[in-house]
């Protein structure tokens, strides 16, 4: 092939979309999903359903949930740690992740110099979770005494929270893990206790930790640009990435990819993902609703230039300078993003209540019913009766919106 392939951009956005599993047909198994994204970011609010569910539903449809959980806490073929963000990973790339372990907290940042400084000042605190995991673990978090001699000072949720504190960056540090879930509640152990014996515990350099990270973050993206790389799967831990593409290149891993005839910069997709270009256009025909920590649109900055679709979380938005809404799903109509809307599930009703519902400028008129019957799979997936709407519809889309 030519060293730079030209694509449009609506080749772009197919890569993309079919890089992340959310063609048609869809992935036979909950493990190709895991495989291809390789992380699924954890987040605490659930006005609809935890993000990493709705990342398997956008991708499987309706599943079974307990899957998941015999991955994480009966196989361990997954793990929480960080990845861009706190996450559940897979145990195969333990190497990867150990190298941010082995190092935290790395750097000469104030952060960093606290933690530091904050973790020699209190051996005793650390010694004393350790002793009680060795004893009686799994623990919950309530499960340790405070002996903290300097406390954790922060002017956010975690000041004073020492016990908490300290298991976190433990955990940071791959010393201890969570062994399981008590409902919300976190159960932590020894990780030595939470591996699998078939965990590859062997180092990897630096440069072949990058090298692996970079093609997992493009086989997930489809199609990017080292910036996007660096925002994905491992977050900003890609150090001396331009040599390691490089490399990757010469061994015909990667391709370099100009994206239209005006865009200068340079783009790459790996050799893996290059076949989803010769996918047919009925390839490309699901509606589905997306959760907004998706491993699609998570780097929000690669979202607006690839989709030019601004999104933005405004759950920290005071009520009446929100545009949107708390809790928001865009909503995937093939390889584009065409609109979103602002959900909320009541559990104890079980009604789905839509307080929302935007289209795109460009929408068009025939994705009503893709977009109605995305929003009744959305209902079924969380055991809702009924589908309420209470606050604007786009015209175009009403009549099919309310006949659900």
């Amino acid at each position: 092939m030519p060293s730079t392939l030209t694509l449009t951009v609506d080749q772009a956005r197919r890569l993309a979309v079919g890089a992340q599993c959310l063609a048609s047909p869809g992935p036979v198994s909950m493990e190709q999903v895991l495989r291809r994204l390789r992380c699924l970011q954890l987040d605490p609010i659930d006005v609809v359903a935890r993000s990493h569910l709705l990342v398997l539903w956008s991708r499987l449809g309706s599943y079974d949930r307990a899957e998941l959980d015999t991955r994480l806490w009966k196989e361990r073929s997954l793990f929480e740690y960080w990845a861009h963000a706190a996450s559940i990973v897979l145990t195969e790339d333990y190497p990867i992740h150990r190298v941010m372990m082995r190092g935290w907290p790395a750097g000469d940042s104030p952060h960093a110099r606290v933690v530091r400084d904050w973790l020699t000042a209190n051996e005793r605190l650390r010694l004393h979770v350790l002793e009680r995991l060795e004893e009686a673990g799994p623990l919950p978090t309530g499960g340790f005494d405070d002996l903290a001699e300097v406390p954790w000072e922060s002017s956010g949720w975690t000041a004073g929270r020492n016990a908490e504190r300290m298991l976190d960056f433990l955990w940071r540090q791959g010393t201890v893990m969570v062994a399981g879930r008590d409902g919300r509640r976190r159960l932590w152990d020894l990780a030595e206790r939470c591996l699998p014996d078939w965990t590859d515990r062997e180092p990897l350099s630096s440069a072949e930790t990058v090298a692996r990270s970079a093609e997992h973050a493009l086989r997930s993206l489809g199609v990017a640009r080292p910036a996007d790389i660096e925002q994905h799967f491992i977050r900003s831990r890609y150090p001396d990435l331009p040599v390691a593409l490089a490399a990757l290149e010469r061994a015909g891993r990667v391709h370099r990819v100009r994206l239209g005839s005006t865009d200068a910069e340079t783009w790459y997709v790996h050799d893996d993902t290059l076949p989803l270009l010769e996918a047919p256009d009925d390839g490309f025909s699901r509606t589905v609703l997306l959760s907004p920590f998706d491993n699609l649109i998570c780097d929000r900055a690669r979202t607006e230039r690839l989709w030019d679709f601004v999104f933005r979380t405004e759950m920290y938005v005071p009520r009446a300078k929100r545009r949107y809404g708390y809790y928001v799903l865009p909503v995937l109509h093939g390889e584009r993003l065409i609109g979103r809307i602002a959900p909320r599930f009541d559990r104890r009703a079980a009604v789905l209540t839509v307080e929302g519902v935007y289209a795109e400028p460009d929408a068009p008129a025939s994705a009503a019913e893709p977009v109605a019957e995305a929003v009744a799979a959305l209902a079924a997936f969380l055991g809702a009766r009924t589908i309420t709407y209470g606050g604007p519809v786009p015209d175009a889309w009403r009549a099919a919106l309310h006949a659900r």
